[in-house]
């Protein structure tokens, strides 16, 4: 018997790939390989810690990649997260993992989802429950999840060392699928690199650098951030760190303390500043991002389709999780809100799309926007990470039920992750191209009484068009 993730009920054994990278062990169940913790770069420890990443030598025996890797975060960034984010210690940090189809599939080879995981570029957790790539192998996709460094590790702005360093694990995390993903069925020449938060501004990010050219074909943003670190903001903020650690900041000084103890500080540093939620991120001015990321746009990856949304309450849910049940007027206003445009949500995530999209009107690839309705029973909105599960179709997955409600609606989830599928598999979306305009048509998913493709919704920018100069349509007035 499948369920409708597409495992199946057998015991799990072990399965060898011989890849250029050497032979990887992981296991398999039903259907479905899993090989949780690849490293595809050597440990970021001692004189590496602060520098570039340097490709992993090739396994000369069979290494054991069944288990999860170790995480960058060693320190999560709460207490509760809506999105599980489990540490796993250790320095062999910059692993990925794949699940992919079983080789006897005739579909291969298969197209490649290259997933980068959320947490403000401060955590995060690529072995996430949530992330996990059974029902994309049950449609013919390789999934690929990436670990890579965060924080000071990754984004700290530091004389004699090399900027975004977290930015440069993706690209050798991308080489490695270029390099070694046919062996697990994947097709090369078919990657689509996807992400959410962070991780979706990681993607806009990439997209948007010319080192990025040629390392994907396509890319999707969930909630996806372009905030650009401010230089002398970071340097006052390493500065106060510092001070907390007792080092001074520099390479030196951090490099002389753990991992865990920095992390720890970052965040009591940052709740007492308020510095807002990204305080360490992409830096603009390197060989990586010559130019901020939206300037980048318009130059780099013109020629790869871009899926780019958010959802509709994102930080702005009407209630508390231990408030689970919202009232009427909890949803008037909401819809009060969204009309206002001076939300956190307008402000920080769904004014990227229009922006996005504008700087992106030239490109030869299309540029398509959706925008997640659905309206949590146990968060009381469309909130930030919501969305996930059904872009997986993992509402299974453990704490889903938290977040969610006991009864998320599965066809809403077959419906997003199919138009996800079908956008891997290099079909163009149904709905029209976007351009940064009035009117743009967008996705929706999820309002109560539309239609699963109501091409309804406008999503405007508060700072470019005025937080009371919002062209929705009636249907978004009734959200």
């Amino acid at each position: 018997m499948t369920d409708r993730q597409g495992s199946f009920d057998a015991p799990v054994e072990k399965v060898a790939v011989h890849a250029p990278a050497g032979t990887v062990v992981g296991r398999r169940t039903g259907r479905v390989r899993r090989f949780p913790g690849i490293p595809f770069a050597e440990a970021p420890t001692g004189v590496r810690r602060f520098a570039a990443p340097v490709a992993r030598a090739r396994f000369t025996e069979p290494f054991d990649a069944s288990r999860p890797g170790a995480t960058a975060q060693a320190v999560p960034l709460f207490t509760t997260t809506t999105v599980p984010e489990p540490s796993v210690p250790g320095d062999d940090v910059l692993n990925l993992g794949v699940v992919a189809p079983d080789t006897a599939d005739d579909r291969a080879p298969f197209p490649v989802l290259v997933w980068v995981h959320g947490g403000g570029f401060l955590a995060g957790s690529p072995v996430s429950p949530w992330y996990d790539g059974r029902a994309f192998a049950r449609d013919g996709v390789v999934t690929v999840t990436v670990g890579y460094r965060l924080g000071v590790d990754g984004f700290a702005v530091l004389d004699d060392v090399p900027a975004n360093l977290g930015l440069r694990d993706l690209l050798l995390a991308l080489d490695w699928v270029r390099e070694n993903i046919s062996a697990f069925g994947g097709d090369p020449g078919r990657v689509t690199v996807a992400g959410q938060s962070a991780g979706g501004g990681a993607v806009l990010a990439l997209l948007s650098s010319p080192a990025g050219t040629g390392r994907f074909h396509r890319a999707v943003s969930l909630s996806g951030v372009t905030l650009d670190v401010d230089e002398a903001a970071a340097r006052a903020f390493l500065a106060a760190l510092g001070d907390r650690l007792g080092v001074p900041p520099t390479r030196a000084g951090f490099a002389g303390r753990g991992v865990a103890d920095i992390q720890r500080e970052v965040i009591g540093l940052r709740n007492e500043r308020n510095d807002g939620p990204i305080v360490l991120g992409p830096y603009v001015g390197d060989d990586i991002l010559p130019v901020s990321v939206v300037d980048g746009l318009a130059v780099h990856g013109r020629d790869v389709p871009l899926l780019l949304g958010a959802t509709g309450d994102e930080f702005d849910g009407a209630t508390a999780p231990e408030n689970p049940h919202p009232s009427p007027d909890a949803a008037a206003g909401r819809a009060t809100a969204r009309a206002a445009g001076t939300r956190l949500t307008d402000t920080l995530f769904r004014a990227v799309c229009p922006r996005v999209a504008a700087s992106r009107r030239a490109a030869t690839a299309g540029t398509w926007l959706y925008s997640f309705e659905w309206p949590s029973p146990a968060l009381g909105g469309a909130t930030h990470c919501v969305d996930i599960p059904f872009f997986f179709d993992l509402l299974d997955a453990p704490g889903a039920a938290r977040a969610l409600g006991p009864n998320p609606p599965a066809e809403l989830a077959t419906r997003m992750h199919a138009d996800l599928v079908a956008f891997v598999h290099g079909r163009e979306p149904a709905w029209a191209r976007a351009t940064g305009g009035h009117g743009d048509p967008v996705r929706e998913y999820g309002r109560p009484g539309a239609a699963f493709a109501a091409d309804t919704t406008g999503v405007f920018d508060p700072v470019v068009h005025g937080p009371l100069v919002h062209a929705v349509s009636e249907a978004a007035k009734e959200c």
